[in-house]
C-alpha cells in the first residue's frame, strides 16, 4: 500500500471525527436549551416525512372507453373468478424476544365488482334471461408496473359487453397499490368502476 494513500485515508478519518465532534457539541447545546431541541426534532421529523412521501408512487389515471350508456341496462352477468390470497409478514423484537406477525388477505374480484355494481343499482343474475337488458362483465389483470424499492402496482381491465349482440358497451383500466396483492386488486377495481360509473 502506498504511503500517500494511507495518509489520505487518515486525513479523511480525522475529518469525519471532527464532523462527529461538531454534531455532538450542537446536540449537547440543544439539550441545554430544550425549546431548540424540540424545534430540531420537529424539523427532523418533517424532513423525514416529506422525504418518504416522495417514495409513494403516483398511480396512472383510469382509462375509460364508452360506446354506449350503462343506464340502458338493468342486469349484470359477472363471470366468476377465483379467490386470491396474499399476505405480509413482519418481525418485531427487542433485547429479550422476537415476535413474528403475519397478515393474510383474500379477495375475489367478481365479488368486489358485484358489490360495487349492486350499490349502483344493477341486479346480478346467475344466468342470462333478458339479453336486451343484460350486460356481461369480464375482469382480467392486464399488467404490473414496477414502482421502485421492490414495489409494484397491479393493473386490471373490466369490460361490459351486451348480452344481446356481444358488442362492447364500455371498458375501464386502472391500477392499484396497497399492502398486499389483494389490496392492489381491490383498489384497482374500485378506481376503475368509480371512474366509469
Amino acid at each position: 500500500m502506498k504511503p500517500e494513500f494511507c495518509i489520505h485515508q487518515i486525513i479523511l478519518i480525522f475529518n469525519h471525527l471532527e464532523l462527529l465532534v461538531y454534531l455532538k457539541n450542537i446536540i449537547l447545546e440543544m439539550m441545554i436549551n430544550r425549546s431548540t431541541l424540540s424545534l430540531f426534532i420537529a424539523v427532523l421529523i418533517t424532513w423525514i416525512l416529506v422525504s418518504c412521501s416522495a417514495l409513494i408512487p403516483k398511480l396512472n389515471p383510469v382509462t375509460i372507453v364508452k360506446k354506449e350508456a350503462t343506464s340502458n341496462y338493468k342486469y349484470v352477468y359477472i363471470a366468476t373468478t377465483g379467490n386470491l390470497t396474499s399476505g405480509t409478514s413482519s418481525i418485531y423484537g427487542n433485547n429479550t424476544s422476537l415476535v413474528g406477525v403475519q397478515t393474510n388477505k383474500t379477495v375475489n374480484p367478481s365479488d368486489v365488482i358485484s358489490g360495487i355494481l349492486t350499490k349502483k343499482g344493477f341486479i346480478r343474475v346467475p344466468k342470462i334471461n333478458s339479453p336486451n337488458e343484460t350486460m356481461i362483465v369480464n375482469y382480467g389483470e392486464s399488467g404490473r408496473r414496477e414502482t421502485g424499492l421492490g414495489g409494484y402496482t397491479i393493473e386490471v381491465t373490466i369490460q361490459f359487453i351486451s348480452a344481446n349482440n356481444n358488442q362492447l358497451i364500455c371498458s375501464c383500466t386502472a391500477e392499484g397499490q396497497g399492502a398486499t396483492e389483494a389490496d392492489d386488486i381491490r383498489q384497482a377495481i374500485s378506481r376503475c368502476l368509480s371512474g366509469l360509473l
